[in-house]
């Protein structure tokens, strides 16, 4: 299945890093075993190596190549000893540092490199880390696979750091984007809420797009015009899928084509030719895909419908019809694919595969014969039956009563029988499958050695085949947009300098969920770019802060939105502190991981970045942990980025009157006395309004309705009604302040206005008389205190 083909892992990474002045350059180079694409990429990173950990932790390796020197016992360097901690399981790999050479380097991509990929070599020639792992990485792929890559078939690019949007690991697992933190297996996460994807392709085009979303605006909206096309017209939609489905997996399909083996072998032998069949079968696929593609008008889809008319898909496909039969084609079970692979070059081609394969199905006909006969000379049911394991043997259905003393003949061997079925062989009918074997093995060589030929001349054309499977899987995971859309209500994001969702839930959630969850509203702009949530335990807070990043998300890989409206402004990092759970492998508790945690959003935000944090500064007492919240709320007020910050500590809450940035929001919870009338229930809304909750003791609350002994939590009323009396002094906002306030929020509102309005004039003049009013308002008359709590 597409998820299991994933789990397993099929990365080869190397990473070398620069030493001495260029410490902290970085350069790595990875090729997927299953899909032969070798991307390069070289990065300045700093200190803690963020980048280089995030990268690895999306490609997922399975083995990392280092160089001797960077692992040497006594003197590992940082980043060694840093990517060994994060990647417990994988196989780690030290080659000698002579074979990070970037001049062999370049000199094997020149070599590699598909003529069309061929710009590579200016984006790359001055970057030696890059090419130094490409050498090392190229020449250990060759080693372990025991082949070499073809000349001229490989896929190479360069990929910056620049492109996509950085979500760090803890993110990634907070948020449960592709593996869920309760069951690994289970699907309830962002991956399984989008991914309705056909081929395996289209679902790991998808995960890494999840991993890392788009921040180039004009990317996303041809992406977004796509999937609306889609989901406006049915025909197409329906038509693109029943194409999609029936490709194979591509990627791989491409990566055993380029290698050419350093010996052959019957198995080499086998795999080669079942592996034209496949191309052959994709190749059939490119007609249908145009004639689905026909009609479409988004830019995006035309521009895949041209890329589909280059000649070279009907040049090889006629270079394979010259050679292969007609009706060779794909088939399910293990007999039926073998005789398509006997018959699949055609008559005549050469004499000595003809003899052999006369002679195969000579000795096919006499098992069967031999079968029919043994079953007439005993009288039993018998037939003929085929695995890949067993090869022929001979299967009956009978009931044990019905055989002569309740035991089959004594010339048949290797019994088995499963409920009424039996399985057997005998002597004879061993021998037969023996030179039923040495003749498929002929005709396999024979075959083989056709193919090849006809392999060497498709390898010039062989790059159209990169850009059938970009193709295929990029479809894949749109038409995989526009199904989870049909699914539930969800709408086209918009992308301007502010974050508004309209009345937006959780797509996890859901899924999980009976009954649609609770819908909210958000709205961040440059002018309140804080936000401070507070409420009682249990009343929606981290499901809505996780519910924002996962719309940012999925708004940035280009698929629609669970909300009535959606605007996002486009964030280059994401960054989450969410959990509270300590770290004994690092050695971390609760606080070490929370304050590890804010210190890596603290040195790597910027302004472009979304924030959430879900609690900070709990494993401490509770004046430290005010103070650390206050702190870092003061750090982060003072960037650009839009931060959310869910916290219990009511006194942060009082921020606002300092900064006029800040805005207060809470979740509602409604008291519901019982029909008896002694007990009050909390009723939760999951509904957020403005200002800070007005809710007191709520922790108290949580503890009387778990089965704590009545005694302990009289005990504790009362001692939280004594410290709050010794604390309770009020603040103060003076009529100044407010009317800073007031102004600021005016000159917000005018700018943003004048940047995002669409009204005509006479509703602009509305709009502005109604913010002169809102003004007036929040201005305190002179001569009256304002006394805010």
């Amino acid at each position: 299945s597409a998820v299991s083909s994933h789990t397993v892992a099929s990365v080869i990474v190397a990473v070398v890093e620069g030493r001495g002045l260029a410490r902290g350059e970085v350069g790595m180079a990875s090729i997927d075993l299953k899909n032969p694409e070798v991307i390069l990429s070289q990065f300045a990173d700093n200190t803690t190596y963020a980048k280089v950990i995030t990268k690895l932790k999306i490609l997922t390796p399975l083995e990392i190549i280092m160089s001797n020197t960077a692992c040497d016992a006594g003197n590992t360097t940082k980043l060694f000893s840093l990517i060994t901690e994060h990647f417990k399981n994988v196989t780690f790999t030290t080659v000698q540092r002579k074979y990070f050479n970037e001049t062999k380097g370049l000199e094997y991509i020149e070599q590699l490199c598909a003529s069309e990929f061929s710009t590579i070599f200016m984006e790359v020639q001055s970057k030696y880390y890059c090419l130094a792992a490409a050498a090392a990485l190229l020449k250990y792929v060759e080693f372990i696979q025991n082949s070499v890559y073809a000349p001229k078939s490989l896929k190479v690019r360069f990929q910056g750091s620049e492109k996509t949007a950085m979500i760090d690991s803890s993110s990634a697992q907070n948020l449960e984007l592709v593996i869920n933190n309760r069951d690994s297996r289970n699907g309830h996460t962002l991956f399984g809420v989008l991914n309705y994807t056909k081929t395996p392709g289209g679902s790991r085009r998808l995960r890494s797009n999840i991993l890392e979303p788009l921040v180039d605006a004009e990317t996303i909206n041809t992406r977004l015009d796509c999937v609306q096309e889609l989901l406006q017209d049915e025909e197409l939609f329906f038509g693109l899928q029943s194409v999609i489905s029936k490709f194979l997996d591509t990627e791989q399909l491409l990566s055993v084509l380029v290698q050419i083996p350093k010996q052959d072998t019957v198995k080499t032998a086998e795999s080669k030719i079942t592996n034209l069949i496949y191309l052959k079968h994709t190749l059939e696929l490119v007609e249908p895909l145009k004639a689905a593609l026909s009609s479409c008008n988004t830019p995006l889809l035309k521009a895949y419908y041209n890329s589909l008319e280059d000649t070279r898909f009907g040049i090889i496909l006629e270079k394979i019809t010259t050679v292969i039969n007609d009706d060779t084609r794909y088939t399910k079970g293990c007999l039926s694919m073998r005789t398509q692979k006997c018959y699949a070059v055609k008559p005549n081609i050469n004499e000595f595969l003809d003899i052999a394969r006369r002679t195969y199905t000579e000795i096919v006909d006499d098992i069967a014969g031999m079968i029919t006969q043994l079953a007439e000379k005993y009288n039993l049911p018998m037939k003929t039956s085929f695995s890949s394991a067993r090869g022929f043997f001979i299967q009956m259905n009978a009931d044990c009563a019905t055989l002569p003393n309740g035991q089959l003949p004594s010339e048949f061997t290797k019994i088995t029988k499963m409920k009424n079925t039996y399985s057997f062989t005998s002597a004879d009918l061993i021998k037969m499958n023996e030179r039923c074997q040495e003749s498929l093995r002929e005709i396999y060589h024979m075959t083989y050695l056709v193919v090849c030929k006809l392999l060497n001349e498709i390898y010039e054309h062989i790059h159209c085949l990169y850009k059938l499977s970009d193709i295929v899987s990029m479809l894949d995971m749109l038409l995989s947009f526009a199904h989870a859309c049909t699914l539930s209500d969800y709408v086209r994001p918009e992308f301007t300098d502010t974050l508004a969702i309209k009345q937006g839930w959780h797509p996890i959630l859901e899924k999980i969920a009976v009954e649609k969850p609770v819908s909210n509203n958000t709205y961040l702009t440059g002018g309140n770019n804080f936000v401070i949530i507070t409420g009682p335990n249990m009343s929606g807070k981290s499901t809505y802060l996780k519910q924002i990043a996962l719309c940012q998300i999925m708004a940035q890989i280009g698929s629609y939105v669970p909300a009535e409206y959606c605007s996002f402004r486009i964030a280059e990092q994401i960054f989450t502190r969410i959990g509270m759970d300590d770290d004994i492998e690092t050695n971390a508790s609760t606080f070490m991981k929370e304050m590890k945690e804010i210190t890596y959003i603290i040195q790597n935000a910027n302004d472009k970045s979304l924030i959430i944090i879900d609690e900070l500064g709990r494993g401490t007492s509770a004046e430290e942990g005010i103070g650390i919240c206050y702190a870092a709320c003061e750090y982060l007020l003072n960037l650009k980025a839009f931060t959310l910050f869910a916290t219990h500590f009511l006194e942060l809450c009082h921020i606002d009157a300092l900064y006029p940035n800040v805005e207060n929001h809470h979740f509602e919870v409604q008291h519901v006395r019982s029909s008896a009338g002694n007990k009050e229930k909390i009723a939760y809304t999951y509904t957020l309004s403005r200002g800070y909750t007005e809710e007191k003791n709520y922790g108290l609350k949580a503890a009387e309705v778990s089965s704590l002994p009545s005694s302990v939590i009289l005990d504790a009323k009362e001692i939280t009604n004594h410290i709050a009396k010794q604390i309770l002094h009020r603040q103060k906002s003076t009529p100044e302040m407010m009317k800073q306030r007031a102004v600021y929020h005016l000159a917000m509102r005018l700018v943003q206005t004048a940047r995002n309005s669409r009204l005509d004039p006479d509703s602009l003049r509305i709009y502005l008389k109604g913010l002169k009013k809102k003004y007036e308002a929040s201005c305190p008359a002179p001569g009256q205190n304002g006394e805010q709590q």
